[in-house]
């Protein structure tokens, strides 16, 4: 979620209290230890005391690099910084990050997974905080995604999310939810599944094919932001909401684009709010409508204007906030 999931868009994904926590975009770790600032810019819930979002919402964060020193050094330092959990990724599929030895590139090598996990897993572990990791099905092979899995748990993570599929694959659909069941069926930590989850039903068939009680969701949540909640609420009363109507996605648009105006030229504003409305249009008639009438807009209050919601439009029901719900 490299460029996506920033501290604003954290802040109001989990405003309804339905996520349990949130991870950062991954702060990249080559061969030395990194100065403050780079951790407070990926992640500036640190300078909270809980590292959590505005409504208490705990926040892990990631860290990708393939040296298992420096990563180790720079989590260590994350967790003098704040940090309350430590996260490491393999699973970025991404053709620069694996060109430079990072992400999914390691999953080629569980041996390397294991060693880097271990290392960050030693050096927090006086610290009283552990590391966890996200991998995806291998690199081009599914055969390797559970001796990755085996080698993540005998180094240390306290647990694992499973991408449902391999770095070749990409995104591309289907998410094999069914190879993620081989890999809990054997390992003893807690494993999530991940991977097109985009709806209630979606979460249903991860759960029923992988085995695992929690799911990551990622694209999903910006695609809709009530996803959470609507799960939440469906383990809660068994009820299945009505689609979130349009008001509601452009509440959420609108809020980013006035937070982010503040820190950010007008220009990149717009060009951050293109890139979410483009996740909405894939599933809802409505984004794909307005996405279509402002994707060749550049100006930030022409845009916003573009998102507001027409009479016909439902207005945006409130959301209860569920308490005391296992995920």
């Amino acid at each position: 979620m490299e460029g996506v999931i920033d501290v604003v868009t954290r802040d109001l994904l989990s405003a309804d209290g339905a996520l349990d926590w949130t991870v950062t975009e991954f702060v990249r770790v080559v061969d030395t230890r990194l100065p403050a600032r780079v951790f407070l810019r990926h992640c500036p819930e640190l300078e909270h005391a809980e590292c959590a979002t505005s409504n208490g919402t705990p926040v892990h964060l990631q860290l990708l690099g393939s040296d298992p020193s420096a990563l180790a050094a720079n989590a260590v330092h994350a967790q003098a910084l704040g940090a309350r959990q430590v996260d490491l990724n393999f699973g970025c599929p991404a053709k620069t990050v694996n060109r430079h030895d990072g992400g999914a590139s390691l999953l080629r090598d569980p041996e390397r997974v294991h060693t880097v996990v271990r290392a960050v897993a030693e050096a927090l572990a006086p610290l009283g905080i552990t590391v966890t990791a996200k991998i995806r099905l291998g690199f081009d092979d599914k055969q390797v995604a559970l001796a990755c899995a085996e080698a993540a748990e005998a180094g240390g993570a306290a647990h694992l999310v499973v991408h449902a599929r391999t770095r070749r694959e990409g995104y591309r659909p289907p998410a094999h939810w069914e190879w993620i069941g081989r890999i809990r069926a054997r390992l003893a930590i807690p494993v999530i599944a991940n991977g097109d989850i985009w709806t209630l039903e979606d979460y249903w068939k991860a759960r029923t094919l992988s085995g695992c009680t929690d799911v990551m969701l990622g694209r999903g949540m910006l695609a809709d932001p009530w996803l959470a909640w609507r799960i939440k609420h469906w383990q809660r009363t068994g009820e299945h909401l009505p689609e979130t109507p349009w008001s509601a996605r452009a509440e959420v648009l609108t809020a980013y684009a006035r937070r982010m105006r503040m820190h950010l030229p007008e220009k990149v504003v717009v060009s951050l709010l293109k890139q979410w409305l483009n996740q909405m249009r894939g599933r809802n008639a409505e984004a794909a409508s307005r996405f279509t009438a402002l994707r060749r807009r550049t100006e930030l209050q022409a845009f916003v204007d573009g998102l507001a919601p027409t009479r016909h439009d439902d207005a945006s029901p409130r959301r209860e906030i569920p308490h005391n719900v296992e995920a």
